[in-house]
């Protein structure tokens, strides 16, 4: 049986701690502005070794916060199984040194309490992604989505009891809108279980957080407000400057569309890659620089198929 090599992190994790970390809202919590997420490239349809690599290249470079949820994969469930051996394998001793969270909301098995917002589901997938991540608890819990038919006060009771279990230290929200953040907001501070984060789409190619006023609530509260899709699913890096690779997200077409690409972000896409050469950057740096740079703002959430892809986006706020 072959031995796999034992894991040491780099004695230099935090060298560059000054500059790599952000309070999340008004919290005791430091979060890496670049943190890594699981939606893709952890799945069981991805190598194990290389999923190592990268979360081994993350954490040596400072990077203590690896986002989940409970249908991250595909399949369904096994982001969490990989983090789970990561946890065996390489991890444990580093435990009290990583911030990991993960959701429930969008679909994750059949029948009428597979998805969405009831005390019901979010109990029972909390459990079941605990088993898959060999945890006792996650340190962040999120609804991953708005159920408009569950009343809120039964989701955010939900949130406030799994804090009191035990089963996670915080409670974040994602893809609420601002009416039912602002619900969330005061009723979880009257229950002293405060908002610690809301997850929301951010990017140069989408700005609908900040016009709807999400981002400047957060901001406003004391609350922290973490972005995924920075990279708009790879249109805001050098990846179609030549056209639509035959391996591409887009060329896939699951979660990125031909369609997409209008003569509009063609325009804007240009404007992203001029800034970048102008800053000595790659697109993909410049466009998470203008994420960060954004009032309110406490990291990004980045996906990584490669070390070198990680890297390069680390440069964005450690050279």
């Amino acid at each position: 049986m072959e031995l796999k090599e034992l894991y040491k992190a780099s004695d230099n994790r935090y060298s560059h701690a000054d500059t790599l970390y952000r309070r999340c809202g008004n919290s005791g919590v430091l979060l890496p502005r670049i943190s890594l997420g699981f939606w893709h490239n952890f799945g069981s349809v991805d190598p194990y070794e290389r999923s190592r690599q990268i979360t081994h290249f993350a954490f040596d470079n400072g990077i203590t916060h690896f986002d989940l949820a409970n249908n991250y994969g595909p399949v369904y469930g096994s982001a969490e199984e990989t983090l789970g051996k990561l946890m065996d394998d390489d991890f444990r001793p580093y435990r009290d040194e990583l911030f990991i969270s993960t959701k429930a909301g969008y679909d994750m098995w059949p029948g009428p309490y597979g998805e969405w917002g009831s005390r019901k589901y979010l109990m029972a997938s909390l459990d079941q992604s605990l088993r898959r991540m060999h945890l006792d608890y996650v340190d962040l819990f999120y609804s991953h989505r708005f159920d408009p038919l569950t009343p809120m006060q039964e989701t955010l009771q939900t949130l406030v009891d799994i804090v009191r279990a035990g089963k996670a230290l915080y409670i974040g929200i994602s893809n609420w809108p601002l009416e039912a953040l602002r619900f969330a907001h005061q009723y979880l501070a009257e229950r002293d279980v405060p908002l610690l984060i809301y997850q929301g789409r951010l990017n140069r190619l989408d700005r609908k957080q900040m016009d709807e006023g999400i981002l400047a609530y957060c901001a406003d509260n004391g609350i922290g407000y973490i972005a995924f899709s920075p990279l708009a699913q790879g249109l805001l890096t050098d990846r179609y400057i030549n056209g639509i690779p035959a391996d591409s997200r887009m060329a896939k077409g699951k979660f990125l569309k031909q369609e997409q690409l209008t003569t509009e972000v063609e325009n804007c896409l240009q404007q992203v890659r001029e800034e970048a050469r102008c800053n000595g950057q790659t697109t993909a740096q410049r466009a998470l620089n203008w994420v960060l740079e954004q009032h309110g703002v406490t990291s990004v959430l980045v996906g990584a198929s490669s070390v070198n892809q990680l890297k390069d986006n680390l440069e964005t706020v450690i050279k």
